[in-house]
């Protein structure tokens, strides 16, 4: 047991996963759920995932040794302010989102003396959501990253990394700037990317077709992200704006140099291009 009771505010796919895994291995005594949508509380309880509920995140987080936040990253800094007066001393605060800067210094100032904020990312997900998508394998050989600020203390860091480790998840820190400039290129250049080709596709006029009929495996298995929750990207995208815009010049200038090399048939080109490219992808499998 590494902590008595366990908040989870916002009891989806990541909040409820979490809450699963630290159930299993037997890390966590009791756990309280609270969410806005007062339908998937209700689900979370029947499914086990948490053992009471609040729909009131300040009644929530009373008693708990930590509290997780799982919402999207523009409200992560709300949350933290309309609990702040009701946190334990001694309590620590975390979260899942997959922007760091921001939302590390904005809950360092919002967290109470005596408390802590610990920036957490897991590296895991789903396009699905909700209580109903949460299973407790989603973290299993999966990164987290954790980053620290200004109220991190070592013992509340060490406190989340564990809790990390028995969910199944491969724990490392980092700084949180670095943490964003890293996640822009591998994880929010890619959405933004799956997300535009599929506007691009959908609002394409090839003489009245309806293109995306014709989609394949290939197609859908390259824009099944663009399934996942908009408000939740356009979050991210806001929160993460410098670091995202400087990925997607990159990418522009990579589909650029693509580009002139069709545009002048220049087969060697072509090939370079490409089997770079393979050869970054094999290294990753």
């Amino acid at each position: 047991m590494l902590i008595n009771r366990l908040t989870v505010i916002g009891v989806g796919l990541i909040g409820g996963s979490f809450a699963l895994a630290l159930r299993r291995a037997g890390v966590v005594g009791r756990i309280t759920g609270v969410d806005t949508d007062r339908n998937n509380l209700a689900r979370a309880l029947s499914l086990g995932i948490v053992d009471e509920i609040a729909e009131d995140a300040v009644a929530g987080v009373s008693g708990a040794d930590v509290v997780f936040i799982s919402v999207p990253v523009c409200a992560i800094a709300a949350v933290v302010k309309s609990i702040s007066a009701a946190l334990p001393v001694g309590c620590i605060v975390t979260d899942g989102g997959s922007v760091k800067t921001a939302v590390v210094s904005q809950c360092d100032a919002l967290v109470p003396p005596g408390c802590s904020f610990v920036g957490g990312h897991p590296i895991a997900g789903t396009e699905h959501s909700g209580a109903a998508a949460a299973f407790p394998e989603l973290f299993m050989r999966k990164r987290c990253v954790i980053t620290s600020g200004m109220t991190s203390t070592p013992a509340a860091l060490e406190t989340v990394s564990r809790l990390w480790s028995a969910a199944g998840a491969d724990v490392c820190c980092m700084e949180p700037g670095h943490h964003d400039r890293i996640f822009a290129e591998i994880s929010h250049l890619p959405h933004a990317i799956a997300y535009t080709l599929v506007h691009a596709v959908g609002m394409a006029d090839v003489e009245g077709e309806n293109v995306l009929s014709y989609s394949a495996g290939g197609f859908r298995d390259f824009t099944r992200i663009a399934s996942s929750d908009p408000v939740m990207w356009r979050d991210i995208a806001l929160m993460n704006r410098e670091a995202l815009l400087a990925s997607i010049d990159g990418f522009s200038d990579s589909l650029a140099d693509l580009r002139r090399r069709i545009d002048s048939s220049d087969q060697a080109g072509l090939t370079e291009f490409f089997t770079t490219a393979k050869q970054f992808r094999d290294g990753i499998v």
